[in-house]
């Protein structure tokens, strides 16, 4: 809800001891806009998260729903959004193959195997690049037959050199 909106409460309900719930009530939206078309009223809760020691305001139309559960959800909403955020970030998905919720659902599915994989690898093998330096280095290499571990470790440069292509200071 924005911090300018302008309403007027036309009902107040009961709250429920210590959950949080500062206060539960049915309100008008009151602003120009909606003066000349009128909303339908809406449940505001305000609600007091202890752990972060803020407040939430939530409006929802539904009024079936104990406030603390409207809470509860809202928060789990909140985890989801940063659940897709984390997405975005670390598994770099550009498009999707198919369109439908089986064709997305799979390709998440598939990227978060293949990003856990890499993930348990370097945790196990204990590997000082990053993941994303990890998967560079596969896409570089995908056609090139060498095991997974030979792909990580560092090139021993000394025997590889010729003795003319080594600098020496005297």
């Amino acid at each position: 809800m924005r911090d300018n909106a302008k309403f007027e409460v036309t009902a107040s309900h009961a709250i429920e001891a210590d959950s949080g719930i500062l206060s539960d009530e049915t309100i008008s939206y009151t602003s120009l806009p909606s003066s000349k078309k009128p909303l339908i009223p809406v449940r505001r809760i305000v609600f007091h998260d202890a752990e972060l020691d803020k407040d939430y305001v939530f409006t929802t139309n539904r009024f079936d729903w104990p406030a603390s559960l409207v809470a509860q959800i809202d928060k789990q909403r909140w985890q989801v959004e940063l659940f897709f955020k984390w997405i975005k970030q670390k598994l770099k998905l550009k498009c999707f193959v198919g369109l439908s919720d089986h064709a997305v659902m799979t390709q998440i599915m598939m990227e978060m195997c293949a990003y856990l994989l890499l993930a348990y690898l370097k945790f196990s093998a204990k590997f000082k690049q990053s993941l994303q330096q990890m998967i560079r280095l596969i896409r570089v290499n995908l056609f090139i037959r060498r095991s997974i571990t030979e792909l990580f470790r560092p090139p021993d440069n000394v025997g590889l050199m010729s003795p003319q292509m080594r600098l020496f200071y005297a």
